[in-house]
């Protein structure tokens, strides 16, 4: 490997946070017995121990006792990087370490697994202090390889449910984070039932019964509550309502039997509540898609979209509004079945998640799955412009797909996943977005898709592309010429995704500088799009696009100014001004403006552009930063080098934040903004 200390000359912005904190409970306690300088547990954060194993049962608060500390460290400034991760897959811990690779180094190369090796080299070498929490490790063996290491300026915090010898050998700490103790328990109920002193009598009986689990504490004070029972009174409730909970994990349980009634009990009683939420009827389906999705925060928004406020009106046989919606959540917010916060959006505890996945039938979690995976997809933009917004609706799509893969390839919910896949490469993720479709292809495979051709080989297509897009367009053409050939055979030469498809080949053709081929290839095809398609159908206008683009290229500016001119027109009329096939074709224009002579009006157009760039895009759009730094590069050229520079040096800090210090695009603005400061006698 190479030297991870001395390949990124380029230092990240510190300190640095990746990844998401759970935000501590409204109740939460530093408990005598905890985890947090408590006797009981042997617990001590003052050691210089690097790796710490919180293990426990589920429900006790080994997630908020992990993330009480990170934030103490992060806001004593102990610590320069702090990652967190929700490693429930070796999977997930990958994609958290290529994440933060990303962040740190600003480079995507090599799949998301060699950016992991690449993030755990430099933990090993930096003087940088760091702190990486690994949350709910499912599997011993998903850490196996990935823990980073043992060193003096780091810390690893791991928090599970597993007390596997193999978690606990020589060179880590492991501590049972446990339930409260009896005085906590009691402490804690009457905290939060502190407005209805009433209610507390039998505190201490119902604690020991609930087996003092906080979360079960939680959910039993709002029931409490809500229907004005003491704690001797919901005491006989509870004795009549218990039943089992089925294994959270088959093979791998680790809830004590003596706690599993205690959990179904409590869970069955608060949804049964949430059943009495107005307007009826909405509680549970809206738990039920709690269930499938991120733990640690899924967009409001995703509750109260189109498709899922069909399907509730499905349901409930009358008009649902998005107010009802809010409404309920709100009630089941009250209950501690869930959390909703503006910022983080809905949150619910993996174990009530898992409760409520075991009332499901297969048929029941087959539909809804693909009403989250809908309503997932109603909310996701097309333009991305905000980096956490994606983050989230990925980490979503995520969870889904744990909780119901099968379900998702059964009907038409997996198009969530060629979304989060497309996401990855929209924002510059190239190797990422390439190795997401490859599963795809693996995926749809093994759940029988190619009796839908369509499905494995558009994921064979996207998978091709991003190979491409990651700088191997030879391996790109590679992987079309044959594609192109199934495609013709499974749907037909003059399908519109088989004209599609030959656009790609074309256009990768010419990238690995096969021009002759790439340029036969698109005369030939835009003579089939028109007659099949239309001449002003999208893959018509692009394969035009790219040949008058290739025309310039190829020596004749004026040639490929008329073409784009033509194109520009046709593309206005037929898909609007705001298009964005139209925006990159007046960049084009612009261009070629300035290549016959006239960098003053390139000038003039660009900002133009910009304009409408920012309104459509947005500010930090990828597209929106290159149509910025186009205008700095024909400022130079129309003799403005201070100008020039001053663009570009303010345009550097965003393109940074987008790309990272080694994407080619920032490379290139680092040496032209060198390049314009230097003609303008600037000093360095």
């Amino acid at each position: 490997m190479d030297d991870a200390r001395s390949a990124w000359p380029w230092s990240a912005r510190w300190p640095l946070r990746v990844g998401v904190v759970p935000p501590l409970a409204g109740c939460f306690q530093q408990r005598v017995s905890g985890v947090v300088g408590g006797a009981r547990s042997g617990m001590d954060w003052g050691t210089p121990t690097q790796i710490r194993v919180l293990a426990g049962l589920g429900g006790v608060g080994k997630t908020q006792v992990a993330a009480y500390y990170v934030e103490r460290e992060w806001a004593r400034r102990a610590v320069d990087l702090l990652v967190w991760v929700t490693a429930t897959s070796k999977d997930a811990i990958v994609a958290g370490y290529a994440e933060t690779a990303f962040r740190v180094f600003g480079v995507e190369e090599g799949g998301p697994l060699h950016a992991a090796e690449r993030l755990l080299a430099w933990l090993a070498g930096t003087d940088k202090a760091w702190l990486v929490a690994l949350d709910d490790v499912q599997d011993p063996a998903d850490v196996r390889g990935l823990l980073p290491p043992a060193v003096g300026s780091g810390q690893v915090v791991i928090t599970t449910r597993r007390r596997d010898a193999a978690l606990a050998r020589l060179g880590r700490s492991m501590f049972e984070v446990n339930v409260f103790t009896p005085e906590e328990s009691v402490a804690y109920l009457h905290a939060a039932l502190a407005d209805t002193p009433h209610l507390t009598d039998g505190a201490e009986e119902l604690a020991e019964d609930l087996g003092h689990l906080p979360l079960a504490l939680a959910q039993v004070a709002a029931y409490l509550i809500d229907r004005d029972l003491s704690c001797t009174d919901y005491r006989a409730r509870l004795a009549d309502r218990r039943r089992k909970l089925a294994d959270v994990l088959p093979t791998r349980s680790e809830l004590p039997d003596d706690h599993r009634d205690t959990v179904a009990a409590t869970w069955s009683l608060s949804v049964d509540l949430a059943d009495h939420l107005t307007p009826a009827g909405l509680a549970r389906p809206l738990l039920t898609v709690a269930s499938l999705v991120d733990p640690n925060g899924c967009p409001i928004d995703v509750f109260t979209g189109a498709s899922l406020l069909t399907y509730l009106q499905t349901v409930t046989g009358r008009r649902v509004r998005p107010d009802d919606v809010r409404d309920v959540l709100r009630g089941l917010h009250r209950l501690s079945l869930i959390s909703t916060e503006r910022h983080l959006g809905v949150r619910i505890h993996a174990l009530v998640q898992r409760a409520i996945r075991e009332t499901l039938s297969y048929s029941g979690l087959d539909q809804i799955a693909d009403v989250t995976a809908q309503a997932l997809l109603d909310v996701w933009p097309e333009v991305e412009p905000d980096l956490n917004v994606a983050q989230v609706l990925r980490s979503n799509a995520e969870s889904l797909h744990a909780h119901a893969e099968t379900s998702l390839w059964d009907g038409a919910g997996y198009r969530v996943l060629f979304r989060a896949a497309k996401s990855l490469g929209d924002l510059g993720l190239a190797s990422a977005a390439a190795a997401a479709y490859e599963k795809l292809v693996t995926s749809a495979g093994q759940h029988n898709r190619p009796t839908d051709s369509r499905v494995v080989l558009g994921a064979r297509k996207e998978h091709a592309r991003w190979q491409g897009e990651a700088g191997d367009p030879r391996a790109a053409v590679t992987a079309f010429i044959p594609l192109f050939e199934d495609y013709r055979q499974a749907v037909g030469p003059d399908d519109p995704d088989t004209l599609n498809l030959r656009g790609h080949l074309g256009y990768w053709r010419r990238k690995a500088e096969d021009v002759t081929g790439a340029v036969a290839d698109y005369e030939e095809l835009l003579v089939d799009n028109t007659r099949v398609l239309g001449a002003e159908h999208p893959y018509t206008l692009s394969v035009r696009a790219n040949l008058a683009q290739w025309r310039g290229e190829d020596g004749d500016p004026a040639g490929a100014a008329a073409a784009t001119d033509a194109l520009i027109a046709d593309i206005t009329r037929a898909l609007g001004p705001d298009d964005i096939q139209a925006l990159w074709n007046r960049s084009n224009r612009a261009h070629w403006q300035g290549e016959l002579g006239d960098a003053a009006g390139a000038v003039d157009a660009l900002r133009e552009l910009l304009i409408d760039h920012q309104r459509v895009l947005g500010p930090s759009h990828p597209h929106t930063l290159r149509v910025r730094q186009s205008v700095a590069e024909w400022l130079g050229v129309a003799g403005c080098s201070r100008e020039a520079a001053e663009e570009l040096e303010s345009l550097m800090d965003d393109v940074v934040r987008a790309f990272g210090p080694h994407h080619p695009d920032t490379i290139h603005t680092s040496s032209r903004l060198a390049y314009w400061r230097d003609k303008a006698g600037l000093a360095s």
